[in-house]
C-alpha cells in the first residue's frame, strides 16, 4: 500500500551523493533498478534521471518493519528512503558515479507500487521499438533516454542564454494562422466560428519573423513548434523544433558570424568539443560537383570526378546517349576495393536504381594491371586507359560511373558514396565536421507543373549581381541562401530576403502567380512593405536533428520525448483518431466514406 511524503523532504539527488557526503544522513527517492535479497541483508540499485545509487537493508539498522517492507520490493517501484552515507562494503563500481559509496538506511517509505513492466528499463534496449513508443512513459525511464532529453534542454536553455546577450528578443507568433502552400503540405484545422474556413499550423514563422523585422524589433527568435503534412524518414517528424531567429540590417556575413558563435558555445558547453571557426564555405554547385550532394559529408574523401569530356565520342551506349542528351558522366574511385564480389557490385548497382539511376557501370584494375568491367568491350584499350587516369586509378581500385542527366547523377553519386562512406567504414564517427553551402540556386523547374518553384521561398533575395537574370534565364540565378550542415545532415538554413518591392513582384512574375495571385496568398506581408522595411536575413536550425546529431543517435526519435511513428501516428495516444458526430456537426464537417471499386 502507497505511503506518504509527509515529514520527509528529498535532500538529494542519487549522483548528487558522494564520498564527501561520508557519515551524513540523506534523503533519496526514485525507482527501483533491482533488488537482490543476499538473505539478511538486502541490496537495491535506486535510480533517478540523475543515475543510480546502492542502498542497502540490514535489519538491525533499519528495523523488521521497514526491513519487512524491503523484502517487497520489486522492478520499478517508487520509495523514498533515508540513511546513512558509508563507503561500500564490496568492490568499487568504477561504472557508476556512485561506486564508491552506499546509503544504509534507517528508514524507508514504498510511496508507489509498480506492475511488472512489459520490458526491461534499461540501456540500449532490445525491445522492439513498437512496444516501447507504446508504453514510452516506461521508455522515457531509460538513462540512456533521459540523457538524450537533458542534452536537449541543455542545448535549448544554452541557445535562449546567447541569443539573449547578443540582442536578440523571444516573441511567439501564431499557431492558427492562413495556409499558403507553397511547398510542403499543411495541417488544417477547421473554424467553428467560419463554417468552411480553415486555419493552417505553420510550416514555419517565416512570415511573421519578417513582418517582426517591419514592426522594427531589430533581432527576433524563438524556438518553436512547426509542422509539415509529408512522409517521415529517420531524421523527419510531422511536428518538429526549430530554432528560429532573424536580424533587421545584415547581409549573409553577419548572420553566419552569430550562429558559427553559437555553435561553439553548444558544442563547448554541452560535448566539450571546439568547434574551429571560421567555418568552412562551399557554393551549391562546387558541393554537387565534387560530392553530387548539397549537404555533404567531409569526414571523408572518395569525390565524383566528372569524366564526360573523356569518354566523349567512346562508343559505349550508355555514355554516348547521356552526353548527347546533355547530361554527363561522372565516375567514384573506391580505393582497393577491385576485388569487391561481384554479387555486391550487383547490390551496389540496385542501390543506385533507387535514385534514378537505370544502371551502373564499373571497372575493375586488376593487381596485374588488367581490367575487369562491365563496358570494357564496347571501349579501346586507349580509351579504358584514358578513364582509370582521369579518375585517379591504381591497382586494386574500384571505379563506378554513372551517365544520365546530372540531376539523377548527382543523386545516384551522391547517395552511393555515403553509402560506401558507411559499408567501408571510411570515417570517424565521433568527428564533428560543419560546412556552410552558399549560392544555392534560387529557382528549380518543376516538370509536373510546368513552372519554376521557389527553391528555398519565394522571399529569398537573389545575389545582386545576378538580378538580371530574373529576364533572360531564371534557372541561373543564384539566391543569398545558406545552408550550415554537420556530417552530411543538414542542421539549419536560412537566407537574406527581399526587401525590395519589384524584387518581390518580379519573384512572383518568374514563380508564375499574377499579382492578384500573390496578394490573395501574402498580401498582409506585401501591404507592410508599403510602409518601410529594414534589410532583414534570417535562419532556422532543426533543433530536433542537431540534438540528434550532437547525442549520436541515429533516429530523431531518440531525442523527442513523444514522438510520432513512420505514418505519423501515436502508439500510445493512438492518434490520430475518430470524433463525435457531435463536434464535427458543430464544424459542419461531413465525412465520406471512399466507394470501393
Amino acid at each position: 500500500m502507497a505511503e506518504s511524503m509527509k515529514g520527509l523532504k528529498r535532500s538529494h539527488r542519487c549522483t548528487e551523493v558522494s564520498a564527501a557526503k561520508l557519515g551524513q544522513t540523506v534523503t533519496v527517492m526514485g525507482w527501483v533498478q533491482k533488488s537482490r535479497n543476499k538473505g539478511g541483508i538486502i541490496f537495491v540499485d535506486l535510480r533517478d534521471r540523475s543515475g543510480l545509487l546502492q542502498i542497502i537493508f540490514e535489519e538491525s539498522d533499519c528495523g523488521a518493519e521497514n526491513f519487512a517492507k524491503a523484502e517487497k520490493l520489486r522492478s520499478e517501484f517508487v520509495v523514498a528512503v533515508v540513511g546513512r552515507v558509508e563507503k561500500r562494503g564490496g568492490a568499487v563500481n568504477e561504472n557508476l558515479a556512485t561506486g564508491d559509496i552506499e546509503i544504509r538506511v534507517e528508514e524507508l517509505r514504498i510511496l508507489s507500487e509498480a506492475e511488472t513492466p512489459p520490458f526491461p528499463i534499461e540501456e540500449n534496449s532490445k525491445t522492439k521499438e513498437e512496444l516501447r513508443l507504446k508504453y514510452r512513459y516506461l521508455d522515457l525511464r531509460r538513462p540512456d533516454l533521459q540523457k538524450n532529453l537533458m542534452m536537449r534542454s541543455q542545448v535549448a536553455t544554452l541557445t535562449r542564454q546567447f541569443l539573449a546577450e547578443e540582442g536578440f528578443l523571444e516573441i511567439e507568433t501564431p499557431m492558427l494562422t492562413k495556409s499558403t502552400p507553397e511547398g510542403a503540405r499543411d495541417y488544417l484545422v477547421p473554424s467553428r466560428v467560419h463554417p468552411g474556413n480553415f486555419y493552417a499550423l505553420p510550416q514555419s514563422p517565416q512570415l511573421f519573423k519578417q513582418l517582426l523585422m517591419c514592426s522594427g524589433y531589430d533581432r527576433y527568435f524563438q524556438i518553436v513548434k512547426c509542422f509539415r503534412d509529408e512522409d517521415l524518414r529517420a531524421d523527419r517528424q510531422p511536428e518538429f523544433t526549430q530554432i528560429d531567429m532573424e536580424l533587421s540590417f545584415v547581409d549573409v556575413d553577419e548572420v553566419i558570424d552569430v550562429n558559427e558563435r553559437l555553435l561553439q558555445k553548444l558544442f563547448k558547453e554541452v560535448l566539450n568539443i571546439d568547434i574551429p571557426v571560421p567555418i568552412q564555405r562551399m557554393t551549391w554547385q562546387e558541393a554537387m560537383d565534387r560530392f553530387g550532394s548539397d549537404k555533404p559529408d567531409l569526414r571523408f574523401g572518395m569525390e565524383l570526378t566528372d569524366v564526360t569530356e573523356t569518354v566523349r565520342g567512346c562508343e559505349f551506349a550508355v555514355f554516348k546517349n547521356a552526353i548527347e542528351n546533355g547530361g554527363s558522366v561522372r565516375g567514384l574511385n573506391v580505393k582497393g576495393q577491385a576485388g569487391m564480389p561481384r554479387k555486391k557490385i550487383d547490390a551496389l548497382v540496385d542501390f543506385s536504381k533507387d535514385y534514378g539511376a537505370k544502371g551502373l557501370a564499373y571497372l575493375a584494375v586488376n593487381e596485374d594491371g588488367t581490367y575487369k568491367s562491365s563496358f570494357a568491350k564496347f571501349m579501346t584499350e586507349e580509351e579504358l586507359s584514358r578513364l582509370v587516369a582521369a579518375m585517379g586509378g591504381e591497382k586494386g581500385d574500384l571505379l563506378l560511373f554513372a551517365a544520365d542527366k546530372n540531376k539523377v547523377v548527382y543523386d545516384v553519386l551522391g547517395a552511393l558514396r555515403v553509402y560506401l562512406g558507411e559499408l567501408l567504414e571510411l570515417f570517424d564517427k565521433n568527428e564533428y565536421r560543419f560546412l556552410w553551402v552558399t549560392e544555392f540556386p534560387l529557382l528549380e523547374y518543376s516538370e509536373e507543373e510546368g513552372r519554376f518553384t521557389a527553391m528555398h521561398h519565394p522571399f529569398t533575395m537573389p545575389m545582386e549581381e545576378d538580378l538580371s537574370l530574373l529576364d533572360t534565364d531564371p534557372g541561373k540565378v543564384r539566391a543569398k541562401a545558406y545552408d550550415i550542415v554537420l556530417n552530411g545532415t543538414e542542421i539549419g538554413g536560412g537566407s537574406v530576403r527581399i526587401f525590395q518591392n519589384h524584387v518581390q513582384e518580379k519573384m512572383f512574375e518568374v514563380l508564375g502567380f499574377t499579382k492578384e495571385d500573390a496578394y490573395e496568398r501574402f498580401g498582409f506581408l506585401l501591404n507592410a512593405f508599403k510602409y518601410g522595411v529594414p534589410p532583414h536575413a534570417g535562419l532556422a536550425y532543426g533543433l530536433d536533428r542537431l540534438v540528434m546529431l550532437m547525442a549520436r543517435q541515429e533516429n530523431i526519435r531518440d531525442v523527442i520525448a513523444f514522438p510520432k511513428v513512420k505514418d505519423a501516428s501515436c502508439l500510445m495516444t493512438e492518434a490520430p483518431n475518430v470524433v463525435d458526430d457531435t463536434q464535427l456537426k458543430e464544424l459542419e464537417i461531413e465525412i465520406m466514406k471512399k466507394e470501393e471499386n
